[in-house]
C-alpha cells in the first residue's frame, strides 16, 4: 500500500491533488450507434413522457416568444435568422432530459427536483457557463445575419419587410450567403456542445475539458457525428414546420437520444 494511502496525515490536500485523468473517448462510433442511440432516447421519451414534454414545451414557447417579438418589434428581417438560430440554444433546453436519461439509466429515482436541478451541475456553475456560451453564440449569430442581410438589402434597393426584396438577385445571393455562414457557425457550436454538455451532467469536470472531449469525438468520428448533425437539423426543422409543436416531440427524443450517444462516445 502506498505510504499516502496508508498515513492519512500525509495525504495531499484537495488543492494539490493530481488532476483526474482527462476522459477518453471512441474512435470506432458507427452509424449503426445513432440508430440504437434514436431508439433509446425513443424509448426514454415514452417512459417519462412528462419531462419530455416539459422541456419540449418550454422550447415550443420560447420560440414563439421569438417570433412574436420580431414581428410586432418592427423587424421582421430579424425573424429568418432568429428562427435559423433558434437551434442553437436546444442542447443548453436538453440538460434536463440528459439527467432524466442518466437517472434512468443507473436505477435511481426520476424527480423533478433532480431533474429541474441539472442546471447547477455539480454545483460549481460549469454548466452555467456553458449557458452563457450559448447566449453569446446566439447573439453573435443574430449580429452577423442582420450584418450580411444589411449588406446585400442595400444593394437591392428594398426594403426587409418586402418578400420581394428575398426573390431579387441581391436577395438569393443573401440566402445562400446567409445559410452558408450560418451552417459553419452551426456545425462548430455543434462540436463544442455535443457531448459537452452530457458528460458535465455526469461527470466533475470543467466546461474547457469537455469542450475538447466534445471536439475529439467529433473529429475521431467526423462522418458518423456529421450524420448525427444532419438528423438533428432535419428533424427539428421539420418539427418547426407545424407552428414549432413537433418540438414537444422532436426536442426530447433527441435530447434523450444525445446521451445515449455520449454514453457510448465516452469512457
Amino acid at each position: 500500500m502506498d505510504v499516502l494511502d496508508h498515513d492519512p496525515a500525509l495525504r495531499l490536500p484537495p488543492e494539490i491533488a493530481p488532476p483526474l485523468p482527462a476522459p477518453q473517448v471512441a474512435d470506432d462510433l458507427t452509424f449503426s450507434d445513432l440508430a440504437r442511440a434514436l431508439a433509446a432516447g425513443w424509448h426514454d421519451f415514452i417512459n417519462m413522457p412528462q419531462f419530455g414534454l416539459f422541456f419540449g414545451g418550454v422550447y415550443v414557447v420560447a420560440g414563439l416568444l421569438i417570433g412574436w417579438a420580431a414581428i410586432t418589434g418592427g423587424e421582421p428581417t430579424w425573424l429568418i435568422p432568429a428562427i435559423a438560430g433558434f437551434p442553437l440554444i436546444a442542447p443548453f433546453v436538453a440538460v434536463g432530459l440528459y439527467e432524466a436519461s442518466r437517472r434512468r439509466e443507473t436505477g435511481d429515482a426520476v424527480k423533478w427536483r433532480a431533474v429541474l436541478g441539472a442546471l447547477r451541475g455539480h454545483d460549481d456553475d460549469q454548466i452555467l457557463s456553458m449557458g452563457v456560451i450559448v447566449f453569446v453564440a446566439f447573439s453573435f449569430w443574430m449580429i452577423v445575419a442582420h450584418a450580411i442581410f444589411a449588406v446585400f438589402m442595400a444593394e437591392s434597393g428594398m426594403g426587409g419587410g418586402e418578400l420581394a426584396a428575398f426573390l431579387t438577385p441581391s436577395g438569393l445571393a443573401m440566402l445562400a450567403v446567409g445559410s452558408a455562414v450560418g451552417a459553419l457557425m452551426a456545425f462548430a457550436f455543434y462540436a463544442m456542445t455535443v457531448i459537452s454538455l452530457p458528460m458535465l451532467v455526469e461527470r466533475k469536470v470543467d466546461f474547457l475539458t469537455a469542450i475538447i472531449a466534445s471536439l475529439k469525438v467529433v473529429r475521431r468520428n467526423l462522418a458518423v457525428m456529421l450524420g448525427w448533425a444532419a438528423i438533428i437539423a432535419g428533424l427539428l426543422f421539420l418539427a418547426l414546420l407545424p407552428g414549432f409543436l413537433g418540438l414537444l416531440v422532436a426536442l426530447p427524443v433527441l435530447g434523450h437520444a444525445t446521451w445515449h450517444l455520449y454514453r457510448r462516445a465516452v469512457v
